[in-house]
């Protein structure tokens, strides 16, 4: 099982229309992208309406809460922190000052130079009163428009001095602005909502809001959505290489999304069957770990003729369980949320399906429940590349030290997770399950190559690290 997840956004531009019902469902859409802290901040006749909460979605906002969000125009996030601790004071949406008017800002992904930033904002004056690095492109965004006056010109500006994976929805006034970082590391896509124009971390979640999907915003792009439509667009300075998140179609997609207008869906059941030409196995049953492995497992089933059986059955009351904040809770709640179904893998030789190891820790629980229920073999068999180094850009996984491959064999990860055998996905093959161009993807945390000068770290055009 991946790294814990980061954050979902949405924004909605409409007429005649209250924006925070939208908004609402839109979140319970992303919500696989974070379970902390769930956010709306609406507007109407220039008063910004602002609520948020630790906990889910449906937690945070009752209807009383929802009905007291005016306005037509809005902006939403469901938080995972991966910079900043997690307490309500960095809960997002952030309400900051932008001139003398009040604004929200909402963001997915990670600052590659935050420290730097916070130390140049601090110098400057400007008081920062949490830990995310959400709040220092806020203050960023309102330093520049100090200087420009103009919400465009302020963001272009404020990114030219970010480094890292981002994708913003900002409230300002009665207009969404929303932008994407110069390499499309972070997804966004924008779409139509009844007669409105609404932005989304993922395309479910404009279909889910009872919208559609139009395409995805451009690494760099700047759209300003304003009365249900988009009034202006811009670029970020920049923009033009792309290196978009492999593990969105890895993991953090939904199956029913999709990202560059590639299926989620279509890409994991690839990834399944080229595992099985590249990885074949001995086996009665292929069992994916659910619930992002079914597409994979039902791939290796359909190239190996295994039968694919649903022998782990999850508790849909439980959340992802890597994306809770503690490794600890992270463990305990594997055996709630899954349970084998009883004498299907009594004798059984089992091919088990996962779509990435990180730490390994979970997966070695599943691998133990499935030899407890009779399992006489457990190969494992695993959608992504060994993931050997940190992610920089928004996923949780920044010390080499935490990840299992990092320095080990296939046949010394095994050891660990007590597996007969484990094989991963090669990288020649995810890239092209996914179908894009090696060059247009973000592999760092595969590869040590990042598309982004990180302290310490390679550039991708450099020859690839031999050793990790």
């Amino acid at each position: 099982m991946p790294a814990r997840e980061f954050c979902g956004v949405v924004g909605v531009s409409l007429q005649g229309r209250g924006a925070a019902p939208y908004l609402f469902r839109g979140l319970r859409a992303l919500q696989h992208r974070g379970q902390e802290s769930a956010g709306i901040a609406t507007t109407s006749h220039g008063t910004l309406h602002h609520r948020k909460g630790m906990g889910l979605v449906h937690e945070v906002f009752t209807q009383e809460l929802i009905d007291s969000l005016r306005g037509p125009v809005g902006i939403g996030h469901v938080r995972y922190s991966t910079t900043g601790t997690s307490d309500l004071e960095n809960a997002q949406p952030l309400v900051f000052k932008l001139g003398n008017e009040d604004a929200a800002l909402a963001h997915n992904g990670d600052l590659v130079n935050f420290d730097r930033i916070r130390r140049r904002l601090e110098a400057q004056g400007i008081e920062l009163l949490g830990s995310a690095d959400s709040e220092t492109i806020a203050q960023m965004v309102a330093m520049e428009f100090g200087r420009t006056h103009d919400v465009e010109a302020a963001v272009r500006r404020a990114c030219a001095e970010l480094v890292g994976g981002y994708a913003v929805v900002m409230l300002v006034g009665n207009r969404v602005v929303a932008f994407r970082d110069p390499l499309g590391i972070r997804p966004l896509v924008v779409g139509t909502v009844d007669g409105g124009t609404a932005v989304a971390s993922e395309t479910v979640a404009l279909e889910l809001m009872g919208g559609q999907a139009g395409r995805d915003v451009a690494p760099g792009e700047i759209l300003v959505l304003d009365r249900g439509e988009i009034s202006r667009t811009g670029r970020i300075s920049g923009a033009g290489e792309r290196a978009h998140c492999m593990f969105e179609w890895v993991y953090f997609s939904r199956p029913d999304s999709s990202a560059e207008g590639r299926s989620v869906y279509d890409v994991r059941h690839r990834i399944g069957q080229r595992l099985a030409e590249e990885s074949p196995a001995q086996a009665d049953l292929v069992v994916p770990v659910p619930d992002s492995a079914r597409p994979q497992a039902l791939g290796f089933s359909v190239v190996s003729g295994i039968p694919y059986a649903e022998a782990l059955i999850k508790n849909r009351f439980v959340e992802r369980t890597f994306i809770l904040p503690d490794q600890r809770k992270r463990e305990l709640e594997v055996r709630v949320k899954l349970h084998p179904v009883p004498g299907l893998l009594k004798g059984r030789r089992v091919v088990l399906l996962d779509d990435s190891i990180v730490r390994g820790t979970t997966l070695r629980e599943i691998v133990q429940m499935v030899r407890g229920a009779g399992a006489t073999t457990v190969d494992v068999r695993i959608g992504c590349p060994p993931i050997r180094a940190p992610c920089y850009f928004g996923i949780d996984m920044k010390e080499r030290k935490e990840l299992v491959a990092a320095g080990r064999t296939e046949e010394e990860v095994a050891g660990i997770i007590g597996a007969d055998s484990v094989h991963y996905l090669s990288l020649e093959g995810l890239v092209g399950a996914i179908g894009l161009p090696e060059r247009d993807l973000c592999l760092g945390c595969l590869t040590a190559r990042y598309p982004l000068d990180v302290p310490a770290e390679r550039r991708r055009h450099q020859k690839s690290l031999e050793e990790f």
